[in-house]
């Protein structure tokens, strides 16, 4: 899926770039504060141990993008935005000790486990919608991103995943300004592990946001 992503957000570049001399293109960055909220439930899969453990963050973040857009002569927007740093969206760890087992045995399930995941690459397809002629518009987004995972456990790992989500919002337009308050929801992670066990993750994850932009 990451290369459909890429391939999308190439040929809308590439339409754009034969605006780059037509009034209403325009290049820029973002400026980004807010709060992201996450929970997750970790699955485990061995026959001793069936449980769920769950966890939630209600974290604060940073950020910058960089965007291109055409604007047209009544305010309506078509533009693409890229976050070129990661957010984090979670991180935790906990130690285990073995457990008998209904043989008699014990489970070898002894050590601490850590475990955190990140969004990367996220691209943002978007739409400024106006509202009247005072510069207030109604944004509308459309999400793609990959979580990674980074991870330390005995004798599995997980994978990465490719998510979609979608952006709403309401901004106002000042020139080659904007600033722009929306939330965010993606879809739901369901990541499995390899090379050891069948324990699943599944998290939730969305976000409050006020940007800046400055066009160029």
């Amino acid at each position: 899926m990451k290369k459909i992503i890429s391939s999308i957000a190439g040929s809308i570049l590439l339409f754009w770039t034969s605006f780059a001399q037509a009034e209403g293109f325009q290049i820029g960055v973002g400026l980004m504060a807010g709060q992201l909220n996450a929970d997750g439930t970790e699955t485990e899969g061995t026959a001793a141990d069936t449980s769920d453990r769950s966890k939630s963050f209600d974290e604060m973040f940073y950020g910058a993008d960089i965007f291109a857009e055409v604007v047209g002569d009544n305010g309506f927007t078509i533009g693409l935005s890229y976050i070129p740093v990661d957010l984090e969206i979670g991180s935790g760890s906990r130690t285990d000790t073995a457990v008998a087992t209904s043989a008699g045995g014990a489970e070898n399930d002894t050590g601490t486990r850590t475990a955190s995941a990140d969004v990367e690459d996220l691209i943002t397809l978007y739409t400024n919608m106006p509202m009247g002629s005072n510069g207030w518009y109604a944004l509308l987004g459309y999400h793609m991103a990959t979580v990674t995972t980074t991870e330390t456990l005995p004798n599995s790992s997980y994978g990465n995943e490719d998510i979609t989500g979608y952006q709403l919002g309401l901004g106002k337009r000042d020139g080659n300004r904007k600033i722009e308050l929306s939330y965010s929801d993606f879809e739901t992670i369901d990541i499995s592990a390899t090379g050891g066990n069948t324990n699943s993750i599944s998290a939730n994850a969305d976000s409050l946001q006020l940007r800046l932009s400055f066009g160029f």
